[in-house]
């Protein structure tokens, strides 16, 4: 048509290329640097913004250079380069680039501080750039001051946020917003209602973030409920909030508001999928969860790592290996293997299913590998009572680079010793949680340790600890010695620890047989009948064990 682009037209076009369209923003860059329009400070904004806007830094920062070194810079151009260091959490380089900017001549504008200031991570370097603001004059500015709170809010500085937002002559429902969530991570749940309240009062219309932040934090249903009806009122279906909304019912147990909200969703997203089929399996509804899992295969919408290691979960809890083979050809097949947390939850699922061979074979295949690996192999070598096999895991892991063992790698190891009767191998990596990685003992580790030395016959070294120990007679230790006592005949050491079970428990039959059969044992007959008639008089029955592994 003989009409030449101009700069204008480069950046509007530069302005709506996205990741998707990156090569084309590519292309759009080659043809600028031809047309010699790369000269246009507008047009260098533009790129950069885009180069951002998708993710690719490196790019962004040589257009910067190369414009710095032209001189086709102006504020603009740095307020793009701090806010694209904001964007990708780089606040140290943000804060670099205010810095230079002043070196530069440029002064800071609003847009400058709201980008620093909400994405300082440095409380000191935020402080700085707060004192700028307030000398140049901006303290009366919503947006500066919505920012400052950002930044204190995200230190817990909770003084210094609420003297802000009080001195705010005019305030948003940013503003409300951030008060209400910052109350929220402070766990001042009922400051954060009464926020609410008065922002309502105010004539404030709360948003989609102030009702989202109240239901993830409330641990209230008469909150849930209460802001449920208000969406109602105010039409506020937006698919965020009702998100979170079935999550809040289901986190709550009310399982089938969750699943009629979720239903009712017109356009659900993946968010929408998981948070109905967790909250199915946190439930104890896990078939319903493996019913919505195939219902979201049908759809449009593709599962993603969470929905995958969420349904391994349920096929964990239900051994039901048959399912979770499907599911591990699905993620083969989907090129989803390279996902560590997907590997460990395979791990976990065929041990949990009895499968240790195919556990084993999950674990090698797996390139990359952490903690929560190395956890769930020792854990599966533990389940199955291949203790040795278990200490070995741990060593190794032990000499494993950027591998340092947690909490849950010594109870499965110590577990697994109890379960094979490594005395030595238990008190020694005992030792070694204590004194080489300094972890405080909990209630599961001194609860394994006396399972160990109850289990090889050490009653009097298990009694100890349970005595030493400073969490006290807990109810886990006891039954670890109560079992012993039963495997060992110790009727005399049996009866003292079912007095202290039954102080806990005066109701759990399993209590009574198992001293009944401690009795019967040692010969002590009529105390064994007496105990029985004991169980009959109050109706009660111990629950049979039973197997629930589905191949």
């Amino acid at each position: 048509m003989g009409i030449k682009a101009d700069k204008y037209t480069f950046a509007t076009m530069l302005s709506l290329c996205s990741l998707e369209l990156l090569d084309y923003g590519r292309h759009v860059h080659s043809v600028v640097i031809k047309s010699g329009i790369l000269d246009w400070t507008s047009v260098v904004n533009s790129l950069i913004t885009m180069y951002f806007k998708c993710g690719c830094v490196v790019d962004a920062c040589e257009v910067f250079e190369e414009a710095e070194e032209g001189g086709k810079c102006d504020y603009v151009t740095y307020n793009a380069m701090i806010d694209g260091f904001a964007s990708e959490e780089r606040s140290e380089d943000a804060f670099f680039m205010f810095r230079d900017m002043q070196k530069g001549c440029y002064g800071p504008t609003e847009v400058t501080f709201v980008s620093v200031m909400s994405s300082c991570s440095c409380l000191r370097a935020g402080c700085q750039a707060q004192a700028q603001a307030i000398k140049m004059g901006l303290v009366g500015c919503v947006a500066v001051n919505n920012a400052m709170m950002t930044m204190y809010s995200g230190s817990g500085e909770v003084y210094e946020v609420r003297d802000i937002f009080e001195r705010m002559e005019e305030r948003d429902v940013v503003s409300w917003n951030i008060m209400v969530s910052m109350l929220l991570q402070e766990n001042l749940e009922e400051e954060a209602i009464l926020s609410y309240l008065k922002m309502r009062r105010e004539g404030i219309e709360p948003d989609e973030f102030t009702y989202g932040s109240l239901l993830v934090a409330t641990d209230s249903l008469q909150v849930v409920e209460m802001i449920h009806s208000l969406l109602c009122k105010s039409g506020l279906v937006k698919i965020e909030v009702l998100n979170v909304l079935v999550s809040a019912y289901c986190r709550h147990g009310k399982i089938k508001c969750a699943f009629q909200i979720f239903s009712g969703v017109p356009y659900k997203n993946l968010i929408s999928w998981n948070s109905i089929i967790s909250g199915f399996f946190m439930n104890g509804h896990p078939l319903q969860g493996l019913e919505q899992f195939s219902a979201l295969l049908r759809s449009q919408i593709k599962p993603n790592a969470y929905s995958l290691s969420l349904v391994l979960s349920i096929c964990s809890s239900m051994s039901a290996m048959s399912h979770g083979k499907q599911l591990h050809g699905y993620i083969l097949r989907h090129e989803f293997s390279s996902e560590v947390s997907l590997g460990n939850a395979l791990v976990t699922m065929y041990a949990k299913c009895g499968s240790l061979d195919w556990a084993l074979r999950v674990f090698d295949a797996m390139v990359e590998r952490d903690t929560i690996s190395w956890n769930a192999i020792i854990s599966a070598y533990a389940q199955h009572g291949r203790g040795k096999e278990a200490v070995s895991c741990f060593e190794a892991m032990q000499t494993t680079p950027g591998i340092k063992p947690d909490q849950a790698t010594f109870t499965s190891v110590l577990s697994a010793c109890s379960h094979a009767g490594l005395v030595d191998d238990g008190a020694s990596i005992f030792y070694t949680m204590v004194k080489v990685y300094g972890i405080l003992p909990s209630v599961d580790h001194f609860s394994c340790l006396v399972d160990l030395l109850g289990r090889s016959g050490y009653l009097d070294e298990a009694e100890t600890v349970i005595k030493n120990g400073y969490l006290g007679a807990h109810s886990n230790m006891c039954w670890s010695m109560f079992s012993a006592c039963a495997a060992h005949g110790n009727l005399k050491l049996g009866r003292k620890v079912a007095r202290l079970l039954l102080e806990r428990d005066n109701d759990n039959p399993s209590v009574h047989v198992l001293l009944s059969n401690i009795c019967a044992a040692a010969g002590q007959w009529e105390e064994a009948a007496n105990l029985r008639d004991m169980i009959r008089e109050f109706g009660t029955t111990k629950q049979p064990g039973c197997s629930w592994i589905r191949t």
